[in-house]
Formats: C-alpha cells, structure tokens, sequence
C-alpha cells in the first residue's frame, strides 16, 4: 500500500461520487473506480489486522466458553458481511442498472403482502440462528456448579482481594494491587510490555481444574474481567455473584476493572497464573507457609519505629493512591492527613475511619488489613510528614475492637 492510507482512499472516493452527483451523471469507468477504491480499503484494513491479529479483534481464547464467545463473534460478524453485501450489492446494482442516463424512468410500487412476509420471516430465522447458539453459552456461563477450587474475589479502591475458600489451597487470602512503578506512570519514561496489567500477587491456578469466582465489592461498583478467560462480572457492595472458568494450558491472562470506580480505575489489573497442578501444589505449600511465618502474636508490644516501618508499607499499598505520598491528599477530592483533624486529634476517631471508611465519601473501610497492619497504619499517619501526636496504637487495641 506504501504511503496511502484509509482516509486517502475515502476521501479520494468522496470527491469522485460528489463530483459524479454535481454533474448529474455516473458513468461507467466511475462507478469502477469506486469499487476499486472500495476493495483498496478494505485489503488495506485485512492487511493492518494481519500485522496485529487482535487489534481488531478478541484475544485469544483459552476457555471454552471463551472459545464460545469467540467463534459466535466471528459467526455473526460473517452474518453481517452476508447482509451487508445482500442489501449494497442489490442497491448498487439497482443505482447502476436502472439510472436516468441510460434510459430508465421512476416505477411506482405498489403494497405487496407477499414481499412483507417474506422481508419479515428472513430476518426471524436470522435472529433464531444467532440466539440459540448464544443462550446456549449464557447457560453454560451460569452453571457453576461442582467446582474444583472456589475464589472469593473482594474489588477495593483500587485493588483486588483474593480468598481461597474451597478446594486445593482453602484458606489462602492476599491482596493484589498494581505493580507497575508510579515514577513510570507520572514520567514521560519508556512503558514496559504490560504497563499497567501488572500485580504485586497474581491469582494462582491449575489448569484443567473448573474454578468458581465469587464476586463481590467493598466500596463501589467495580468489575473482574479477564477477556482470554471469557469471564466479566459486576462487583456490587452486598451482592455476591459469580462467574468460572477452566483454563486449558499454562500461561499468564490479564485483564482489568470494567466498571468506573472512581479515580484509579484505569490501575486495577487483574493477572490469572495458569500452572501446573504439581507446580499448584507447591505454590500452595509456599503461601500457606509465608502465612504461618506471618502469624504474629497480637498481645506482643511493638516499639514505634518498627510500626512506623510497616505502616509506611501499608500506606504506600492502600492510601498513596488518595492521600498522596507527602500526605498533603488532592485539594477539593482526597482529604489531607499533614496536618488534619483526624491524624492529629484523639487515636479512636483515627482507628474508627481507618477500619469503617466514612459514608458518603470515598473513604472505604480497610477491616480487611490484619490487626497489626491496621495498627502500624495510623501509628504511621499519625507520626509522619508534619504530624507530632506522639503516641502508638498496639495490634491488641484493634484485636479489642473487633470483638
């Protein structure tokens, strides 16, 4: 095609049929050329899509009913050219065939019950066609029963959290959030490969076993979709939905939040690791192993440099993304914590908004933090930037408040 392009083409094919139509006459040469041009842009785009097989099309699919989606997409998108080419074809024909230039005058139609009939009975059996494959894989998305493994999936702003409740693996439980770097993001610097669709914990699976998603939210609406798996699911607050899916070979599958959830929505990535079942086992063995060295006695008194310490960890995971690294927030949309009445004033008001959130604001609730995170948290906050409160919260205060 060398430097022509798609606008070149159709524009070069405007200006022929305008001029065509100023003059009151559409040759035959002309109407060649125009589906000469025609064909030229279409091969153009068939050329494009070959160079990228999936920029304008679905990736490829790794389940079945991903598989599903994706051969009924294709299905109907050759029903489309079949119409298409139908009513132009028959369109262009009558435009070329029956013009005023060689000869032919206006008919007038008359009512035709017949023609009504049939224009209307085609296109039925073209829906018929194209529903019933189509309810047959909403039925088959909607069946998850027996599942090998069942994942509790929590959407946070802005992050995800994973429960292992069933299954190989029950009892396994970790937060996922973004791990492409902030300075890559802010700065004008390169972008990796999967900039953006990157986690700190990817959820961990076996192939060919069924899972079963749970999906649920935290806050706002917010949505887990992985298109390589065909699974996209709402997370609403107080509603549990649910979704599956068995992947067929190894690989990692990435996708992210779909439903607008404020600020960092476009930085909640969702990564699926597709394993062996022997590597599963022992990625199962490992995290349940980094769980138990994690166990930490909640009466044990820490000093407030090692609560700083992890509390600046936590802040850096939960609250960076509202709150600001300096903690001076973002003036009219996220409160600051330099300075604030809350990091400042009494510690039971600071815990109570931490584990709580506050109704009516963005401010979530983060009771899913464990006792001692929760802790180091406002100990941090309450002691960082210009902050001077002075004091500490221990892990048994909070372990109290749950009670």
């Amino acid at each position: 095609m060398g430097s022509v392009t798609h606008c070149g083409i159709l524009e070069l094919l405007a200006r022929t049929v305008i001029s065509n139509q100023v003059g009151g006459n559409m040759s035959s040469k002309a109407a060649a050329s125009i589906v000469g041009m025609m064909a030229i842009a279409l091969y153009s785009g068939m050329g494009m899509a070959a160079a990228d097989p999936y920029q304008l099309n679905l990736p490829e699919p790794q389940t079945i009913i991903a598989r599903q989606i994706y051969d009924q997409h294709t299905m109907l998108l050759w029903i489309c050219l079949a119409i298409f080419i139908g009513v132009f074809g028959v369109m262009f024909y009558s435009v070329l065939k029956h013009r005023k230039s060689v000869g032919y005058k206006a008919a007038n139609f008359h009512h035709s019950t017949t023609v009504e009939i049939i224009w209307t009975i085609i296109p039925f059996f073209i829906l018929v066609g194209m529903a019933f494959p189509a309810t047959k894989t909403i039925i088959a998305m909607k069946d998850t029963s027996s599942p090998d493994i069942t994942i509790k999936t929590t959407g946070y702003q802005w992050k995800w959290g994973y429960d292992y409740l069933t299954g190989e693996g029950e009892g396994i439980s970790f937060l996922s959030n973004l791990a492409t770097p902030r300075a890559q993001i802010e700065n004008a610097s390169p972008k990796e490969e999967n900039y953006l669709l990157e986690v700190d914990n990817p959820v961990v699976v076996p192939v060919g076993k069924k899972v079963r998603i749970i999906i649920t939210a935290n806050d706002v609406l917010h949505a887990w979709w992985v298109p390589a798996l065909g699974v996209k699911q709402d997370a609403i607050p107080g509603y549990i939905r649910d979704a599956w899916f068995t992947i067929d070979k190894p690989g990692t599958y990435r996708g992210q939040c779909a439903e607008l959830c404020g600020k960092d929505h476009g930085f909640m990535p969702i990564v699926v690791e597709a394993v062996e079942p022997e590597k599963y086992t022992q990625w199962v063995a490992e995290q349940k192993s980094k769980s138990a060295a994690a166990v930490v006695d909640v009466s044990k008194e820490f000093t407030m440099d090692e609560l700083k310490a992890e509390g600046e960890k936590v802040y850096a995971a939960n609250c960076v993304a509202c709150h600001q690294a300096n903690g001076k927030g973002i003036p009219g949309t996220f409160a600051a914590l330099d300075g604030s009445k809350v990091a400042t004033g009494p510690k039971a008001g600071h815990i109570d908004i931490v584990m709580n959130g506050k109704t009516g604001t963005a401010m979530a609730a983060f009771k899913h933090l464990s006792d001692v995170q929760i802790a180091a948290v406002v100990t941090y906050e309450r002691n960082a930037w210009g902050n001077t409160a002075g004091d500490v919260v221990q892990p048994s205060e909070i372990n109290e408040l749950r009670k």
